[in-house]
């Protein structure tokens, strides 16, 4: 057992060490060494649903305060944005921001999409809002934003949640709280947040609404989904019921071991390690028969020579170029959303760290005790529990007519296609629609199949971990047929 943790460690180190470095690998480090997650990191018998009633508060005169007259070099919009903050607990003073950017079309009759980005521990404002799918990116100068014209607020209104507490924006005053996150306290909140924003935003109670996110979303956003289902159908309070109708995952964490076998795989079939290092990690680490790594010391040795050589690329799109230079500009470069700038990130911490931009967002500053990051490290944050699957919860949640997407950005080599292929492929499904090619703007945007339980799979072409960035117009069919019920374009002239 011990053997396998570390293993265990070694991968998710590496999975999340992307946003922060050695600072992110480091946070991971002293909570496996801690020992705090030993007994449940590891269970075979996690119970996923852990009932509380709703923490309801008034919401009176909220809304309008928290309305975004306008952000700091923002080109003109017709649409309203709102940011501010939602208390999910009272008691321990904890408060989730959020960032609402309502539809383009049809506010009014548009569904409502909740976005989650992962880490644990990584913003959805600084990711997902800036940098993915909201609807503006930000110039090379980090003062000045420019239009996303493949935003998913044209089809729907999205809500951007920085969850959980130590997460961007969002803060607790109970100290202790930010060193004792995990999955369960992470489900019971965003839960909360979700109940008195509907209480906020009363004219969205009554609208279809989908749970969306990528990276460790694998685990909040089916957690989020099963914590919802079950109050719908126990609580006494019906004014906390949610009209959840479905799911969506990309490049998810999802099951551990499958995830961490797909990870090898595609660092060999892409040729980032070499065939000894993988044939020895296949030999070495797994049986035939099983996706359970194995207790063998040369299993860590490879691994261990296999990391340095798929971290000498960007292992979250391995085709994407680097950030060299790290500086902002006088004047913006000449931006396109059809290619990634590589130094982004840089734009988006410069920017939100902005006094003018935290004020226009409403951010409450003083309850944060460091600047703005798009990932909180490991002085401020940690986590305690996590299961190594979500199928159980999967299979759940399918059994309540959800529908359910999983997608898959195809260079992405941190949870890669080939780790999400393995889960899907563990869950025994049978299939209902098959293996097909999917097209945007006459060409393949990916490849697609649909499993009974109206499971659907879909691989997004040249994307890298964070979908929305490097293949925005795909994301954007993705998450339109996703929200309209209907599978994805057939042929080259059916979009």
């Amino acid at each position: 057992m011990a053997y396998k943790k570390l293993v265990f460690f070694v991968y998710l180190s590496f999975l999340l060490s992307h946003t922060n470095g050695k600072t992110q690998t480091q946070r991971l480090s002293s909570i496996y060494k801690s020992g705090k997650i030993k007994n449940r990191i590891g269970s075979s018998h996690y119970i996923y649903n852990n009932f509380e009633e709703a923490q309801v508060y008034s919401q009176e005169g909220l809304k309008e305060n928290d309305l975004i007259k306008g952000l700091p070099g923002q080109p003109p919009v017709r649409f309203k944005q709102y940011g501010g903050y939602v208390t999910v607990n009272q008691t321990a003073g904890r408060a989730f921001y959020y960032y609402l950017a309502e539809s383009q079309n049809s506010p009014n009759s548009s569904p409502l999409l909740l976005w989650l980005n992962g880490g644990p521990g990584c913003s959805s404002l600084g990711y997902g809002a800036m940098q993915e799918l909201g609807p503006f990116r930000v110039h090379s100068d980090g003062k000045t934003l420019y239009k996303n014209p493949f935003s998913w607020n044209q089809g729907a209104n999205v809500v951007f949640l920085e969850s959980p507490a130590g997460v961007g924006f969002s803060y607790s005053n109970t100290s202790s709280d930010l060193n004792s996150n995990g999955d369960r306290r992470t489900a019971v909140d965003n839960y909360n947040f979700l109940v008195n924003w509907f209480n906020r935003f009363p004219e969205y109670k009554d609208r279809d609404f989908y749970i969306a996110g990528e990276s460790y979303a694998g685990h909040y956003a089916p957690q989020l989904a099963q914590t919802i289902l079950y109050h719908n159908r126990y609580s006494s309070n019906t004014t906390t019921i949610i009209n959840l109708k479905g799911i969506i995952i990309g490049n998810g964490f999802i099951s551990s071991e499958t995830d961490m076998k797909g990870m090898y795989e595609f660092w060999g079939s892409h040729a980032l390690v070499s065939d000894e290092i993988t044939d020895q990690i296949m030999k070495y680490c797994y049986s035939s028969s099983s996706d359970s790594i194995q207790q063998h010391d040369a299993c860590n040795e490879a691994i261990k020579e296999a990391i340095p050589l798929a971290n000498a690329v960007n292992n979250y799109n391995i085709y994407a170029p680097t950030c060299f230079n790290h500086s902002l500009t006088q004047n913006p470069n000449k931006p396109s959303v059809l290619h990634m700038d590589p130094c982004t990130d840089d734009y988006v911490d410069a920017y939100l760290n902005t006094p003018q931009v935290q004020k226009a967002l409403h951010a409450n500053l003083t309850n944060i005790p460091y600047p703005w990051q798009r990932c909180s490290d490991d002085e401020v944050f940690s986590w305690q529990d996590m299961p190594r699957t979500v199928l159980p919860l999967l299979k759940e949640l399918m059994t309540s007519g959800l529908r359910i997407w999983l997608y898959s950005g195809d260079v992405d080599g941190n949870v890669p296609v080939t780790s999400t292929k393995n889960t899907i492929k563990d869950m025994k499904l049978p299939i209902k629609s098959s293996w097909r090619t999917w097209y945007v703007e006459g060409e393949v945007g990916g490849f697609t199949q649909v499993y009974e339980g109206e499971l659907t799979f879909a691989t997004i072409r040249g994307a890298g971990h964070e979908v929305p960035s490097y293949q925005p117009a795909r994301a954007l069919s993705l998450i339109n047929s996703f929200l309209a019920g209907i599978q994805l374009p057939y042929s080259s002239t059916d979009y």
